[in-house]
């Protein structure tokens, strides 16, 4: 389609001469701002769906896919229904749990926390807990007076293996002297890392017997957690419990996407904005192309009016600058493809490295839920970006190139 010689004068007419030096640093300008914008594009995506991959993995590697309540905050008959639940297809598992806020006090710093009372074996298929403790033994929960805590918890509380740790229940006792809180001391017998701060500084997983007994649910649980085998498609799941379960009057239950849905819905609202906001660099970067492709040909009709006197086809002269605006876009885009896919691979250890010249701290855990700045690196996301860079590159050629194969020889020639 395009031959040897026409990818020669196009090359030619890129390299700066003094004459026309103010049209290449246009050029170049154009070359920068698209490989800027590819390369913020691909880093900028790569975060926010390594965020929320990384999130919605850690939430689920903790939270059920599936919970089911009692309006009477109570469920007396737990046992038979995690059995049917057993039973469902698609159902890989079900546990009861007692899960309530309390107050938690150490000997010097007192914080909130969420307390999950749960049966050892259940805790176990939570990966994310059984695979990141770092200190202690998960087995320690099946004693009745120890509890495994968050890092961030255990941290900030001052806390280690073996110290102790008062659990003081919402509920009170009544007594000769007044209403007293429930408060019962438990020793610290694992702590766990699960990288995700809000889990890591509020959770206390303990007994679940015990955790009957000191809030007060005496044969029953406060919910009952459901794994499924395909967590993003849980609709057929539910009609097929919603069946199991028709005679237990009371019950409902709400799923992981209705429990974090308007945090899930910020993110993809946030990606997108984020994409369209930062495709306006490689339209900027586009429009420099037009006009410096209209300058060069402004600068090179003599020449464009030559080569059609020495028998050069319009076609020709059309693709030598389809060929200039092009190759701009192009460059552009591949060093800015290489840079963003780089970047984005290595962005904890640059994170680092700008956290250690600055002496600040760039992603604090607090704000962001991760403790590490996640990055995933989609090939759609990347076709998308580069396809997108490409095609917006070619068509700001179109009109540049077009003029030039309209020039009249005849017309520029005449006073020559």
């Amino acid at each position: 389609m395009f031959s040897k010689l026409e990818f020669l004068i196009a090359m030619r007419y890129l390299k700066s001469k003094r004459k026309e030096g103010f049209i290449s640093v246009i050029a170049i300008f154009s070359f920068i701002g698209i490989m800027i914008g590819v390369a913020t594009l691909i880093i900028v995506m790569s975060v926010m769906n390594g965020f929320r991959y990384e999130l919605i993995d850690r939430i689920l590697g903790i939270n059920s896919h599936l919970t089911i309540y009692s309006k009477e905050h109570k469920i007396n008959n737990y046992q038979n229904i995690v059995e049917k639940l057993k039973k469902i297809d698609g159902v890989i598992y079900a546990n009861p749990i007692v899960e309530t806020q309390a107050m938690l006090s150490s000997k010097t710093k007192n914080s909130g926390g969420l307390i999950r009372g749960i049966k050892t074996e259940d805790l176990k298929n939570k990966n994310l807990i059984n695979k990141n403790i770092t200190a202690g033994n998960i087995e320690k929960i099946s004693q009745k007076n120890s509890v495994l805590i968050g890092s961030i918890l255990a941290q900030n509380l001052g806390l280690k293996i073996g110290d102790p740790l008062k659990i003081i229940s919402g509920e009170t006792n009544e007594t000769i002297i007044g209403a007293i809180p429930r408060i019962k001391t438990y020793e610290v017998g694992g702590i766990f890392d699960s990288g995700m701060y809000e889990y890591d500084s509020t959770t206390v997983f303990m007994n679940f017997e015990m955790a009957q007994i000191h809030f007060r649910f005496a044969n029953s649980a406060s919910a009952i957690e459901i794994f499924s085998k395909n967590p993003s498609d849980l609709e057929e799941l539910k009609l097929a419990i919603y069946e199991a379960l028709i005679d237990n009057y009371g019950l409902y239950f709400n799923d992981w996407q209705q429990a974090n849905s308007s945090f899930i819905e910020a993110l993809k609202v946030e990606s997108t904005v984020m994409f369209f906001i930062l495709t306006l660099i490689i339209l900027v970067a586009v429009f420099n192309i037009i006009s410096s492709m209209i300058m060069l040909v402004n600068d090179k009709n003599k020449n464009i009016a030559l080569l059609r006197t020495l028998g050069m086809s319009k076609n020709a002269i059309l693709r030598i600058f389809l060929i200039c605006g092009s190759m701009i876009g192009f460059l552009g885009t591949i060093f800015g493809l290489i840079i963003g896919i780089v970047f984005s691979a290595n962005i904890n250890n640059i994170k680092v490295f700008l956290e250690s010249i600055t002496n600040s701290t760039l992603f604090n855990p607090a704000i962001y839920f991760l403790s590490t700045l996640p990055s995933r690196i989609l090939i759609g996301d990347v076709v998308l970006i580069t396809s997108m860079s490409f095609t917006l590159s070619f068509l700001a050629t179109l009109y540049p190139a077009y003029k030039a194969s309209k020039s009249k020889p005849a017309e520029i020639l005449r006073y020559e």
